[in-house]
């Protein structure tokens, strides 16, 4: 879940802050369980994608972090890292599958 404003964050999430450190992530998201989210929130001044924020919130979704709260200019950016990070771990299906043989 991405989040852009002010809005509140689901019930029952666990706020992690501002680019919290990888190890309170993993720790959060070991207490909060299955059922548990944990909220990150990622900051920039860029118009355009950022490629350290994208970075940063690859490595918080492969930690278990489901709860993004990212400026506006970076949520498609974010979107498309979080997609791509789900592919891999294999929790989602790849958008494209193609095959590299003729």
């Amino acid at each position: 879940m991405i989040l852009t404003g002010p809005e509140r964050a689901p019930e029952g999430t666990v706020d992690a802050g501002t680019a919290p450190p990888a190890a309170r992530v993993s720790e959060l998201v070991e207490r909060a369980g299955p059922s548990g989210a944990v909220m990150v929130a990622l900051e920039s001044d860029a118009a355009e994608p950022d490629p350290g924020l994208m970075a940063a919130a690859s490595v918080y979704a492969w930690l278990g972090a489901s709860v993004f709260r990212v400026p506006p200019s970076q949520a498609d950016g974010v979107r498309q890292v979080l997609d791509m990070v789900a592919s891999i771990r294999g929790t989602r299906p790849p958008a494209v599958a193609r095959r590299g043989l003729a």
